[in-house]
């Protein structure tokens, strides 16, 4: 009998909070985090600053001169520790911990350091960063509480949705609905569920606006229509089935063949072309006749003819001069071609000029995601790596995606990858320097390209939107921090949506007896900005009532389906769990 995994996921919350009830002395929640990484570093201050929780976080001796300094962060207990095994977790005070979270770039070593937290607190909750999907599944039965996830596969959508110029890539499932997000001018008015941002103003998008018609971005039920990034990859792939062929094929040849040789031969053969005419007209022949003269002349050299014309020797002579010339340009534009193919292949060029294709800087755990996730889509994809060893390197060649081993922030070899005629530029190498430089020069080689940029900074992106008009940036750390967080308090994250550089989160809250919650209203549970309620579920009733309307009333033990801010869904969860102060009495 198969069983409503919403229900499950119910039922999963409701345990969380009696444990929470059940807390000695209403002490705070103890996570513990290792890692010294941006995905560290915002997992850490979203505890922190939106959750009340004790944190302490094992890092590495040496700090990464290339990140993020988690030390900054105010209100944790920092262990410093080169190795994650049972002393280092002893230290953490992992026994009696609520969670713990295994953040490092290696797969093999958070299953390491998960299997000695084990010995030190058997029933701790584990939540496990890794990137190989077939070894996550087997890690996910070795432990009896564990969440594995992955922040590329987290992430990549979104990238992949922005190069094709759509605004979000989020679907999923609940309650028996199937949701998307997608354009209010794309979709049918009633299958809207609720606003979600107001994009209208440029780089500064204004989330879960207080009117919500004002909102072009919204959450939608799925009434047939398909994902917009779908779509908007048909239209691609459809646009590159109707690309000329000739148009393809010169293309190709100018690739292959040097400027100077391809120029030597055109010319000789536009003097062909031109005294190959004349001797026809001189001679009145038709035109597939005037063609035989002139190839046969030209290529074999003609007869002594004493009883012809001045006119027609001297045509006969440069002909023949053009066919000395022309035979050994023919060979060494065959030539050349070759050795320039087997040079590309060598080397990781293109084997032919691309059109309509998407770029891939940088493939590395994110990159890896994106390329293969463009392929799956049917669009043309062209990467490029410093590294010839790359995480993505085997991937690339397994689906036949051109690697280019280079550095792209030179132009050069942006050039090399067709920027000039590609449909977006996609950087996501973990330097922001390098991603900056290569943004900029793949703008410089065509103006108009669209460019999907990775920076961890926030501020750092809106400066860059707003002085070099790059629309678009994402943060893969920003993006995955609200899931980790969330599975690492056992919370139900349904789905997150990034918008800009913002990230909504759809979750289910429970409402406890007594709480600030029960008996207030849905408008009470709702902030303008922060958290919109747009589903509630009585006590013990399978299904939800859609977009309630804000006067209707909240009891304990209702469930409520919300889109919030990560800091609306803290303030909510604190009011849903939260008693109100008894009333003090006065004499």
């Amino acid at each position: 009998m198969s069983v409503d995994p919403w229900r499950n996921r119910a039922r999963r919350a409701v345990v969380s909070r009696l444990r929470e009830g059940l807390r000695p002395n209403g002490d705070a929640p103890h996570y513990v985090i290792c890692g010294s990484d941006p995905l560290a570093y915002r997992v850490v201050r979203e505890l922190a600053q939106s959750y009340e929780a004790r944190i302490t976080v094992i890092v590495p001796s040496r700090r990464r001169p290339d990140g993020p300094d988690i030390a900054e962060i105010k209100g944790i207990h920092l262990v410093r520790a080169d190795r994650l095994d049972e002393d280092a977790f002893r230290r953490a005070g992992l026994a009696g911990a609520d969670g713990l979270a295994l953040l490092h770039q290696n797969d093999v070593g958070n299953i390491h350091a998960a299997l000695c937290a084990q010995e030190v607190e058997p029933r701790v909750r584990l939540v496990l960063r890794m990137f190989t999907p077939r070894l996550a599944e087997g890690v996910k039965r070795l432990f009896a509480d564990c969440e594995v996830m992955s922040d590329s596969a987290m992430a990549a959508p979104a990238f992949v949705a922005a190069a094709l110029g759509e605004p979000a890539p989020t679907d999923f499932h609940h309650a028996g609905r199937n949701f998307y997000v997608a354009r209010r001018s794309e979709v049918l008015p009633e299958s809207v569920v609720c606003g979600l941002a107001d994009t209208t103003e440029r780089n500064n998008p204004r989330v879960l606006p207080a009117d919500q018609s004002r909102a072009d971005l919204v959450l939608a039920e799925v009434m047939g229509q398909q994902a917009g990034t779908v779509v908007a990859a048909r239209r691609i792939v459809q646009r590159r089935r109707w690309r000329r062929p000739f148009a393809v094929l010169f293309r190709g040849l100018r690739w292959f063949v040097s400027r100077k040789l391809g120029v030597a031969t055109i010319a000789v053969l536009a003097v062909s072309t031109i005294f190959g005419g004349l001797l026809a007209r001189s001679q009145d022949l038709g035109l597939w006749k005037a063609l035989y003269v002139t190839l046969l002349t030209t290529i074999t050299g003609s007869d002594v003819d004493l009883d012809a014309s001045l006119g027609v020797q001297v045509i006969q002579v440069v002909l023949t001069l053009a066919g000395l010339a022309l035979i050994p340009l023919i060979t060494a534009v065959v030539v050349d071609a070759i050795v320039n193919a087997r040079l590309a292949l060598n080397v990781g060029r293109l084997h032919m000029p691309r059109e309509n294709h998407v770029v891939v800087v940088g493939v590395g755990n994110v990159g890896t995601r994106i390329i293969r996730q463009l392929h799956e889509l049917g669009i043309e994809v062209v990467a490029i790596d410093k590294d010839a060893e790359a995480r993505g390197a085997p991937v690339a060649r397994q689906l036949g995606i051109p690697l280019i081993i280079g550095d792209a922030s030179q132009e050069a070899v942006l050039r090399t990858a067709s920027v000039s005629t590609c449909q977006a530029l996609v950087v996501v190498s973990t330097d922001d320097v390098s991603n900056l430089q290569a943004a900029l020069n793949g703008r410089a080689i065509r103006p108009d390209v669209r460019v999907v940029m990775r920076l961890f900074d926030g501020d750092l992106a809106y400066r860059i939107q707003k002085a070099f008009n790059i629309g678009t940036s994402r943060s893969v750390s920003y993006l995955a921090a609200p899931a980790f967080v969330a599975a690492l308090m056992n919370r139900d994250v349904i789905a997150t949506i990034p918008v800009d550089r913002h990230v909504l989160l759809v979750s289910e809250v429970v409402v406890a007896r007594g709480s600030l919650l029960d008996g207030a209203t849905v408008g009470d549970a709702s902030r303008a900005g922060e958290v919109r309620v747009i589903a509630l579920a009585r006590f013990g009733e399978p299904r939800p009532m859609w977009t309630p309307s804000s006067a209707f009333r909240i009891d304990g033990g209702d469930r409520l389906t919300v889109v919030a801010r990560r800091s609306g869904l803290g303030w909510l969860l604190k009011r849903a769990m939260e008693q109100p102060e008894p009333a003090v009495e006065t004499p």
